[in-house]
């Protein structure tokens, strides 16, 4: 039902795209990070949970998109589409598509934890389940989200009590709103970055609870005893180091290899990630009743080569979704805004033919 074009996952049946990399006619968005959101679609569907986040991204483009409630089907040319929680950020969604009895799940990027940011993952019976496989390796299990976030706290504490600002790194979408979440405001000030500002704002305008944060370059004079919520794009820049003595951290999924939190020079690593670990994975997979399973962006030969010895049917799918990356400093991060490329907003770029001849409007 769906296949791989020069412009991504295409259906050729109802003539449509699931997250494209190049503008198209007609995109079924799974969430708003870089990698699945390009500009210059002509008409983009998500679900209306994620209509604000994409919206922002989208900015110019931000008056093409239409949301839909999560569940509700829509019919396009005949294949009926729904969307589903998928648990990664706010308002991310696996696709579900039916056609003549048959059923694929595009799940986009997901986990399985429950999350106070997002609705949380449900399981969707499928024929076909198109998945990602991120951290798909078995050294990759991760340890309680609740004793992470409780360890973020203690390290915030040691810090105060030693004089030193705490700079905390995760991804302005998303991974900087469920660390913001897991805070304990009796500790200290929350300040955050301009590009987690205004992504913490429109989580606020959807209803997501999220303790009270201060605007970080209009209190830098006043920020003892202040964690500072930024995008790794800060880490080591000149806007960072206006917050004098400091302890910094990097939250990610990849902070559970101690090689990754040496590259990443940081005082801490604190492994959350949003995506499934190997055993969420598997369980995932299981839950679909999934005759075939599709595993794209991440450790894909590992999964598949597992899949196979237990007696599922399993290919790569190789697509140009990144997952969860560890990103490093680039040009341009001293200043208050993200820079790097999963906090930026899409780039659209030269609008092209699209697979079914039409030119991207």
């Amino acid at each position: 039902m769906l296949r791989v074009t020069d412009s991504g996952l295409y259906c050729d049946a109802g003539d449509f795209f699931i997250d494209p990399w190049r503008p198209v006619h007609r995109a079924v968005v799974t969430h708003a990070h870089s990698d699945h959101l390009t500009g210059g679609c002509k008409r983009y569907l998500v679900a209306d949970r994620g209509v604000l986040v994409a919206r922002e991204r989208l900015g110019q483009w931000a008056d093409r998109v239409e949301g839909v409630a999560f569940g509700d089907v829509r019919t396009i040319n005949g294949v009926r589409v729904s969307l589903h929680p998928a648990g990664h950020i706010l308002g991310s969604a696996q696709v579900r598509l039916e056609l003549n009895g048959e059923v694929w799940v595009a799940s986009g990027d997901y986990k399985t934890d429950p999350d106070p940011t997002c609705d949380a993952w449900e399981p969707i019976r499928c024929h076909t389940f198109i998945t990602e496989s991120t951290f798909g390796l078995p050294i990759y299990r991760w340890p309680s989200s609740r004793a992470v976030l409780d360890d973020v706290n203690a390290w915030w504490r040691g810090n105060v009590a030693s004089g030193l600002t705490s700079l905390l790194f995760g991804y302005g979408l998303g991974k900087a709103q469920r660390l913001l979440a897991g805070l304990d405001p009796s500790i200290g000030p929350i300040l955050v970055h301009g590009a987690v500002d205004r992504m913490t704002q429109l989580y606020r305008e959807a209803g997501v609870a999220l303790p009270h944060t201060q605007y970080a370059s209009s209190a830098v004079k006043t920020t003892r005893g202040a964690i500072v919520v930024a995008p790794p794009s800060a880490d080591g820049s000149t806007w960072a180091r206006k917050f004098g003595a400091q302890s910094t951290a990097f939250a990610s999924g990849w902070m559970l290899i101690r090689g990754a939190r040496r590259r990443r020079g940081v005082d801490r690593g604190f492994t959350l990630s949003d995506h499934v670990d190997w055993p969420q994975l598997l369980d995932a997979i299981s839950a679909t009743g999934a005759e075939r399973v599709l595993v794209t962006h991440g450790f894909t030969g590992a999964v598949v080569r597992w899949l196979r010895e237990h007696g599922l049917s399993a290919d790569v799918l190789s697509t140009r979704y990144e997952g969860e990356r560890d990103d490093t400093p680039e040009s341009g991060a001293d200043t208050d805004s993200t820079s790097s490329a999963e906090e930026s907003a899409p780039n659209a770029g030269p609008a092209r033919v699209s697979e079914t001849g039409e030119v991207p409007g």
